[in-house]
């Protein structure tokens, strides 16, 4: 990168404006909710999910695991997720890496993420080192800075196989110590005992640093560590397999949608037979059920496969920038989080 060819004025210019993450604790969602119960279409729908999520906040044996793929956290739901995570409302977290890595991980090193007030050509944003997701920026050169951060947590490590679990747990542990805000998901589970898992965690900044980190150790010749995905998948079905009563708390679906769903299938595999369906199940998607792809399949669907009850589920069919505000302070508002016990699942692996 040439970095005397970049137009610093326009690139300032640009990124004038930050996002600002809603805040759910800021305002009372219970009495929008109640009323959207009263109405109809998308809005009854909602109304009925979050009944779900508080009926999952309710149950002393359920589990509640969040679930989250899409670009929510850069579009400003990123300190919502970590307050669900603070107040004790989900106990394990499944997720893109983009979601952990290039948004959250990334404002937890002191970045953030910008509002784009005006969208010019994206050649003329490639210029400046700019990236877009959708009507939000991101400055590139900060991102490669998480990368390199990410490649130099891995050099400090054991070079064994981790799963990505183990590796997250070392990048909150390296924001405990090292990280400028405290309002981070990655840093709060860490905190709290709340193991998050990246089924496809290279598809992430995550990738460029711990492939920087390999390659740099086979030239010296030195062993590296690597990811075991199968550990993934081994590690998130044990949670499973204890939990018992489990519910899903669902943002857009894809990879980490599959993935959670899947520990029921794979621990009746295992043997244990008597490992129940996922209780309860709250999605929250654009996905076209028309589609034919994983992001949109029912919830009903997914009972064909014995990974989900049909008994206490619901899709909301809604950007879910839009209706997780609401969703999540109807819930902290009520308070039932309140009375739970903190599963600390990630004491399952030490």
């Amino acid at each position: 990168m040439n970095n005397h060819r970049i137009n610093d004025q326009r690139k300032r210019e640009l990124l004038s404006t930050t996002v600002e993450h809603i805040d759910i604790r800021s305002f009372d969602a219970r009495p929008i909710i109640d009323a959207m119960g009263r109405m109809s279409f998308t809005s009854r729908d909602l109304a009925r999910a979050t009944g779900i999520y508080n009926q999952m906040l309710a149950d002393p044996d359920c589990t509640i695991f969040l679930v989250i793929a899409g670009s929510t956290s850069a579009g400003g739901c990123m300190d919502l997720y970590a307050e669900l995570v603070r107040s004790n409302m989900v106990d394990a977290v499944v997720a893109t890496g983009a979601s952990i890595v290039d948004m959250d991980f990334f404002e937890g090193l002191g970045h953030k993420h910008y509002q784009a007030l005006e969208i010019p050509d994206d050649d003329t944003l490639r210029s400046l080192y700019i990236d877009r997701i959708y009507d939000t920026y991101i400055d590139e050169e900060e991102l490669q800075d998480c990368d390199f951060t990410i490649g130099r947590i891995a050099d400090g490590l054991e070079p064994r196989a981790y799963s990505s679990r183990a590796f997250i747990r070392e990048m909150g542990r390296y924001l405990a110590e090292h990280g400028r805000k405290d309002n981070s998901l990655v840093r709060l589970a860490y905190e709290h005992d709340v193991p998050i898992f990246c089924p496809a965690f290279v598809d992430s900044s995550a990738g460029f640093g711990l492939v920087k980190h390999q390659v740099d150790r086979m030239k010296a010749g030195k062993p590296y560590m690597v990811l075991d995905a199968i550990a993934d998948f081994r590690e998130l079905t044990d949670i499973k397999i204890k939990a018992g009563a489990s519910g899903l708390l669902m943002i857009g679906g894809g990879v980490p949608k599959n993935f959670v769903q899947d520990t029921v299938v794979c621990a009746e595999i295992l043997g244990h037979e008597d490992v129940e369906p996922h209780k309860y199940a709250v999605q929250i998607t654009v996905a076209d059920v028309r589609d034919g792809a994983c992001s949109s399949s029912t919830l009903k669907e997914a009972a064909s496969w014995g990974k989900v009850s049909t008994a206490i589920e619901q899709m909301v069919f809604a950007e879910a920038g839009s209706v997780m505000p609401l969703l999540a302070s109807d819930a902290w508002h009520r308070g039932l989080w309140k009375d739970r016990t903190p599963r600390r699942w990630a004491r399952l692996f030490a």
